[in-house]
């Protein structure tokens, strides 16, 4: 076990890549079984799509969700007697993965909830078209500031979806409103980026997506977590079991409000953060945002090979 306590996060999509995964279900029978069971509740071949598939078929949403899930619950169940978790908290996809290693969810539960989730969100972009895109080189002010513009001139929805950073924000909703608000953005010295995603994910747009999400999760029962758990839609704890899984039928239409949590976490004294999956957005998240204060430990754990990292979170 680490001897600093640790606030524990769990990366969403976007993090995932070819092979990820592997090499802990081949060598753990336990790591293996739970690809299995993802893949019966989901219907999908997952190891076979994400291990030896295309990079066009592991972006789908549909198929992204749970195995993604599953690599990262995975990792969980590895080392999680060698942490000394005292937060968690997962960014969009990686919040059902925290609640899952908090004991809020089983991880069947969770592989359940978490299929339906990118089935719905899968077919939402067919039902209800939408984009987003990365705002960079322009402070939070503005981004918001343009974004209000770029909704009322398009007449369509455009909100802030995820607060990255303090200079990375995404933007969410009808393609014709992220389109102007592309053009505002490059004439206010900044640049946007279109995201690969098939919906206006944590936008108005996704609210019958999460009505259907929400009627599973009324048949679940939900726990206490074990320790502190930071949510994506108010940036901060939550304990009551009721009340995260309303947090939880609000999250795919609220914002991600993620470097207000990190700093919230920051604030109780935190400063070891370890990131349980693929390539480590969230790592290098967490550094920009907290990169002024030198005793900050912010280490990426992916696979297997990964456990030599655990002594750098120690400092």
């Amino acid at each position: 076990m680490i001897e600093r306590e640790s606030a524990i996060i769990f990366p969403g999509q976007g993090s995932q890549e070819k092979g990820m995964g592997r090499d802990l279900a081949e060598v753990e029978v336990q790591a293996m079984e739970l690809w299995r069971k993802a893949e019966k509740i989901s219907g999908h071949p997952l190891r076979e799509i994400f291990w030896d598939g295309t990079a066009e078929d592991m972006s789908r949403t549909e198929f992204l969700q749970p195995a993604l899930t599953v690599v990262n619950l995975n990792l969980w169940f590895f080392f999680r007697n060698r942490l000394q978790a005292r937060a968690m908290a997962g960014h969009s996809l990686g919040e059902y993965c925290a609640l899952c290693s908090s004991g809020v969810l089983e991880a069947e539960q969770t592989l359940e909830l978490v299929s339906l989730r990118g089935r719905l969100m899968a077919d939402s972009g067919l039902d209800s078209p939408g984009a987003m895109g990365a705002v960079l080189k322009l402070d939070l002010s503005k981004v918001e500031e343009l974004a209000a513009k770029a909704s009322q001139e398009s007449g369509q929805t455009l909100v802030v979806a995820n607060y990255n950073t303090a200079a990375q924000f995404v933007v969410s909703g009808h393609g014709a409103a992220v389109k102007v608000m592309e053009k505002m953005v490059s004439e206010s010295g900044g640049r946007l980026v279109r995201l690969a995603v098939s919906g206006a994910f944590h936008s108005p747009l996704m609210a019958e997506a999460a009505r259907e999400l929400a009627g599973m999760m009324n048949r679940i029962h939900w726990k206490a977590p074990s320790c502190e758990v930071f949510f994506n839609s108010t940036s901060r704890p939550e304990y009551n079991p009721e009340k995260i899984k309303e947090l939880m039928q609000k999250q795919m239409t609220s914002p991600v409000y993620f470097f207000q949590l990190i700093n919230n976490i920051s604030q109780k004294g935190l400063s070891s953060y370890i990131e349980l999956g693929p390539k480590g957005i969230l790592t290098r998240m967490v550094s920009q945002i907290l990169g002024k204060d030198k005793k900050v430990s912010a280490v990426n754990i992916s696979g297997i090979n990964d456990r030599h990292k655990l002594k750098a979170a120690d400092g």
